[in-house]
């Protein structure tokens, strides 16, 4: 490898490293280095070569630690890097839940009279992307404290009044993880914040949900004017219900369109839980499981959505999976501290509580 910053990365890893061995490829400088304690000091290596454009990967061989760096090349995507893109994208996710908000409006007030068809949309249109918003506003601001560029969110269109009007957001790296512990902050954080928001509208729309009584319901089943809910309920709105003595036996509660912004909140939060492919769940499990078991958890993952009727998804991850595996950390070597892998368990229990679960499958 040839290059006028060679001299001056050689001078960098030798400040920060006890290197045993130096050895110089045609595309790369490789470094054997003896420091028990590696995890910041590679840290800062990785940072500082990634102002000079270069990447660095801590590998792990059977005679010691390497440091190998090459020249930096990521590819990113045009349309990613557009300005314009994630601004489009949010005002046609808008339009689309703010139809979809009208419109589930408009049905729910043909049975209870709910509010303007405009302004509950709206409501509804501020608690969806509220939810989705601050799930990304969590990725972003784990982001920052860890120095890692993203983008803004792109927020992914969906199939208003016939499914759900969006199918949730992303951003994208602008660079390379460093180490397992960056991925872990990075992802948690998305999914529990969104999580807070999506159980304070539950509770909202389970304090303002109508309840009809079993007759008055069991007729509007019979004219086809109201539907069985057959996609599931998350024990979190089950909560959210009980809490207003709503739900059970007491009648049949109306799918507000509150309530099923909830909903879609809490089936986007399993999903993303989910230890699966690039989700911020299978981000999580990467980090604490490694690469293979990883790759087992992602079929898993397939196999609970193919028992919760969500084949759809279940074919999508399965064919991103196959093209992209998983994120690789710079530094894969440093394990996860125990507070994180406590917080992991954690979230295994939040992924279950928001779990769209069938009817009766539960004794409550």
């Amino acid at each position: 490898m040839s290059d006028a910053n060679q001299e001056e990365i050689v001078s960098i890893v030798n400040s920060l490293f006890e290197v045993e061995k130096f050895t110089k490829t045609l595309y790369s400088l490789e470094f054997k280095i003896a420091d028990l304690d590696f995890k910041s000091k590679f840290e800062e290596l990785a940072r500082r070569l990634e102002d000079l454009d270069y990447v660095c990967k801590l590998e792990k061989m059977e005679d010691g630690k390497y440091i190998i760096i090459q020249k930096f090349a990521i590819k990113q995507r045009k349309w990613l890097n557009a300005s314009w893109t994630p601004r489009i994208l949010f005002a046609v996710v808008v339009s689309f839940v703010m139809i979809d908000g009208y419109y589930r409006t408009d049905l729910a007030n043909s049975i209870v009279e709910l509010g303007d068809p405009y302004e509950m949309a709206g409501i509804y249109t501020l608690s969806l992307l509220g939810i989705l918003g601050i799930h990304e506003s969590g990725h972003l601001i784990a982001a920052r404290m860890h120095r890692l560029k993203t983008t803004w969110p792109f927020f992914i269109p969906g199939l208003p009044v016939i499914g759900i009007p969006t199918f949730g957001a992303f951003i994208q790296s602008r660079g390379l993880t460093i180490n397992r512990e960056i991925l872990f902050d990075v992802a948690i954080a998305g999914p529990i914040a969104g999580l807070i928001i999506a159980i304070m509208v539950s509770m909202y729309g389970a304090y303002t949900a109508p309840v009809l009584e079993e007759s008055v319901a069991q007729g509007l089943f019979e004219e086809s004017r109201l539907i069985e809910w057959e996609l599931g309920e998350p024990i979190l709105m089950s909560a959210s219900l009980a809490m207003f003595g709503k739900g059970g036996e007491g009648g049949e509660v109306l799918m507000t369109p509150l309530l099923f912004a909830a909903w879609v909140g809490f089936l986007i939060t399993f999903l993303n839980l989910l230890p699966a492919w690039q989700l911020d769940g299978g981000h999580l499990a990467r980090t604490l499981l490694g690469a293979k078991i990883h790759r087992y958890a992602t079929y898993g993952s397939m196999a609970v959505l193919v028992l919760l009727d969500f084949w759809l998804m279940a074919i999508f991850i399965l064919f991103l999976s196959m093209r992209n595996p998983s994120a690789n950390p710079l530094d894969d070597i440093s394990p996860l501290t125990q507070k994180r892998k406590l917080a992991y368990a954690g979230v295994v229990v939040l992924a279950f509580l928001c779990a769209p679960l069938p009817t009766g499958l539960l004794p409550w």
